[in-house]
């Protein structure tokens, strides 16, 4: 099982960027995906999760401005990010809770990072 997280970029304050986070391999269900975020010199940090059944939840810092969805048929989550500031610069990752085919436990797994960087 991979995820292969894509969409990162440089942004000028108060832009948009839309990130997506694709599952692939021998997949029989996903449950909870996450945005994390680790900037300069400060610890990974939940950013948003949504759940199976599409219920979402934020960190205070993001509320308002980013929005978390998910395209079961795809394994894909998204975060879309508008009206981004400098402070929301940071390598943002994500992770599922992926049940293997022929397994019978959830385990997580992570992206690789994608870089964004909100700068004039």
């Amino acid at each position: 099982v991979q995820l292969q997280a894509s969409g990162g970029g440089l942004v000028q304050p108060g832009g948009s960027l839309r990130l997506s986070c694709a599952a692939s391999g021998s997949i029989f269900s996903i449950g909870n995906m996450h945005w994390y975020r680790q900037g300069p010199g400060n610890q990974r940090d939940m950013v948003a999760f949504i759940t199976s059944g599409g219920s979402t939840n934020y960190a205070d810092s993001v509320k308002g401005r980013f929005t978390i969805s998910r395209d079961n048929a795809k394994n894909t989550v998204y975060l879309q990010m508008s009206s981004l500031k400098p402070e929301d610069t940071a390598v943002y990752y994500c992770n599922a809770d992926i049940r293997r085919i022929g397994y019978r436990s959830y385990n997580i797994y992570w992206g690789q990072g994608t870089q964004v960087t909100v700068s004039s």
